[in-house]
């Protein structure tokens, strides 16, 4: 049975070095960027799992060590605070971040990217419902944003030309920057 109890000191010293990353993780998370907290990218997804598994680790693993833990949960945030940065590159910004889609064009739903971004209709019809819109016909664009939300532009909108929607629909994938110019 004693792979089920421990000694209180054993346990007293992973209660301790829980405190410790769980006090770490926070300081590190409170200095770094609002985003990390925000929606993610793939690189806030990829540093929450690792930071979350150094704490997990450093907490219950009796061979490793708080310092050892906190140098390697510092170190990732300070990585993953050098990648966002990096991100402001363009070059290095196509490598880490998804790029927008138009998902709906002018009332049509545009299939083909909708299986790059690895949804079916029935997803994306889900999201719209969610947002109020119950017929496709009455959208001008659905934009499926880098962060995973979507911008929906009504076709009446007055406002569908603003230089927001345009550059969306200039940096997105997969749809030519002529056909938005025409549609504009």
């Amino acid at each position: 049975m004693s792979w089920l109890t421990s000694s209180w000191s054993d346990l007293g010293i992973t209660a301790g070095k829980a405190v410790l990353m769980y006090a770490t993780a926070l300081v590190g998370l409170r200095l770094g960027e609002r985003r990390t907290l925000a929606q993610w990218t793939a690189i806030d997804f990829a540093a929450a799992v690792a930071i979350g598994a150094i704490i997990g680790r450093t907490a219950v693993a009796s061979t490793q060590t708080y310092a050892i833990g906190a140098v390697a949960l510092v170190s990732l945030l300070l990585l993953h605070r050098l990648t966002s940065l990096a991100r402001f590159q363009p070059l290095f910004g196509r490598l880490t971040d998804h790029r927008v889609r138009v998902l709906v064009a002018d009332g049509h739903l545009r299939r083909d990217q909708l299986r790059r971004c690895g949804l079916t209709d029935d997803d994306l019809l889900a999201q719209l419902r969610q947002h109020g819109v119950f017929d496709l016909h009455t959208l001008k664009y659905v934009l499926y944003e880098a962060t995973g939300g979507l911008t929906i532009v009504p076709e009446n909108d007055q406002h569908h030309a603003s230089d927001l929607v345009d550059a969306g629909l200039r940096s997105s994938a997969g749809f030519p920057i002529d056909q938005a110019q025409r549609q504009n």
